[in-house]
């Protein structure tokens, strides 16, 4: 398999974490979006990640949208399963994983506003990223709330939730590290803490500015 991506998409960094978790072999192929319209052969919205399958070089053999390759690739090996089959406990680690995901696409859609080369700077608007940077906040009293004192966001066990979690605040961190989201969410701290001790985070942490 071949997983497409760039060092610093939180989404990409997702599924790179799963892959390591699940201990599965892949190749990854780095792809700058913004430079290259290459993506589309294989993906025609653009984005990464995109997981391809071995020996496939068309979109009928490509898998898109971090939700979805997860997804796939929590069923490629029965060593650490992250996603529950069903029931209540699926819906809420997947619901976990939206909210965090939720963080990240707030997060990306305010840095473009602030960064994005194809738009000059008297056309930024400073309201709509505080409305991001307001979503951000938000969404992390809420998974502060939600965590209390649990050992993990969902259940006993690490799962695609923790995940998710873990990569939505390192980003923050990556491209918002004036925001002071700790001082606020003291659980969420601690279990950030703990969360970048394990190897597939530290593996897969995006390079220094």
């Amino acid at each position: 398999m071949k997983l497409i991506g760039s060092l610093t998409s939180p989404f990409v960094r997702k599924v790179r974490i799963v892959m390591a978790e699940k201990k599965l072999d892949y190749q990854l192929v780095l792809e700058d979006v913004w430079s290259s319209d290459a993506i589309l052969k294989m993906n025609p919205l653009g984005k990464v990640p995109c997981l391809v399958m071995e020996g496939q070089d068309s979109i009928t053999g490509a898998v898109f949208d971090s939700r979805v390759i997860v997804e796939y690739v929590d069923t490629l090996s029965p060593v650490g399963k992250l996603i529950p089959e069903r029931g209540r406990e699926r819906t809420e680690v997947k619901t976990w994983e939206a909210l965090a995901d939720g963080v990240m696409d707030a997060a990306v859609l305010a840095l473009l506003e602030n960064k994005f080369a194809g738009r000059p700077p008297e056309q930024r608007c400073e309201a709509w990223v505080q409305r991001q940077l307001d979503k951000v906040s938000a969404a992390c009293a809420a998974m502060n709330q939600g965590l209390g004192d649990k050992a993990w966001c969902w259940g006993n066990h690490f799962s695609l939730a923790d995940i998710s979690v873990g990569c939505a605040l390192g980003y923050v961190d990556f491209r918002f590290p004036a925001i002071d989201w700790r001082g606020a969410n003291p659980n969420l701290a601690r279990h950030f803490e703990k969360l970048g001790a394990r190897q597939s985070f530290i593996d897969t942490a995006p390079p220094a500015a």
